[in-house]
């Protein structure tokens, strides 16, 4: 399982005073098994590219190959690209409307014509997945859960369609620290169970650093940048100029080195930067 993004370009109202080119002859691959941080001013396409790849948006030229299916052709079905690619909008918890919980998370699954069974199965798989506990959240209505809850709910019922491609649009945003480090467990579980490609943006440097196997800039419809993290976070003057930071950590060891001290900049995690900091004190004994 792959994607291939080939010299994709999206114009807004082609032909109208209001013409805008949100997308640019985008260029990417991304190969089973990544996990894949989308980063980028606002304004800059990424929620743009994210519904091309769910089939909601069509492109004015180039092609999206899903696996073996370009979804940009003429005649192929929506129903089939959505079975593959589940995409998990900005606030999901607003898109909550069943009476309970489980009724909430069925809704997609029961579209794909899955017998009952089946259904329930992938009902409870999912609450589970998120890190709810099924027999005591399933009868509950979703409205009367936490913020985070609802958001886990969410993207359970995604989950339980089992896509190949799960994309996540700033599945963090507006969540107290509690539940935003919930989610970010909850992504690391998805993926550590099924596999297959997740793509998610952010505006959190330190969640793309922590959580990406590869990271995609974009600037005024551009893909301008592409690397690990290691190699993107490293860039912090060309991510400035483009409006972007770095992770808080890396900004430390950037100040540390500034007055002195003898430690990597390439340090993008808390557990990184403190066997760095120990290290270099140990030196210094």
């Amino acid at each position: 399982m792959s994607i291939q993004v080939r010299n994709l370009s999206h114009i807004y109202s082609p032909g109208m005073p209001e013409e805008h080119q949100a997308l640019d002859n985008i260029n990417f691959d991304i190969y089973d098994e990544e996990i894949v941080g989308i980063i980028g001013h606002t304004g800059s396409g990424k929620s743009t590219l994210l519904q091309h790849l769910n089939g909601l948006l069509k492109a004015t030229d180039g092609s999206i190959v899903i696996g073996d299916v370009d979804i940009t052709k003429p005649g192929v079905s929506m129903r089939d690209i959505r079975r593959r690619v589940g995409l998990v909008f900005q606030y999901p918890e607003y898109q909550l409307f069943e009476e309970t919980v489980a009724k909430d998370v069925a809704f997609g699954p029961k579209n794909l014509g899955l017998s009952a069974a089946e259904v329930e199965e992938r009902v409870e798989e999912a609450i589970q997945l998120v890190g709810l506990d099924y027999n005591m959240i399933k009868d509950r209505s979703p409205f009367e859960l936490s913020g985070g809850q609802k958001r886990r709910v969410a993207i359970a019922g995604v989950i339980a369609m089992k896509p190949q491609v799960l994309i996540l649009d700033e599945p963090t945003a507006g969540l107290d620290p509690g539940a935003h480090q919930d989610i970010l467990t909850m992504i690391r579980q998805v993926h550590q169970s099924q596999g297959g490609i997740i793509i998610f943006v952010s505006h959190n440097m330190a969640d793309v650093a922590e959580l990406s196997h590869k990271v995609m800039v974009m600037s005024q419809g551009k893909m301008v940048m592409m690397g690990t993290p290691e190699e993107i976070f490293s860039q912090g003057h060309r991510l400035a100029e483009l409006g972007l930071g770095v992770p808080p950590v890396t900004q430390l060891m950037h100040s540390l080195r500034a007055r002195g001290a003898d430690v990597s900049e390439h340090i993008l995690s808390l557990k990184e930067a403190e066997t760095e900091i120990y290290n270099y004190l140990q030196r210094k004994k």
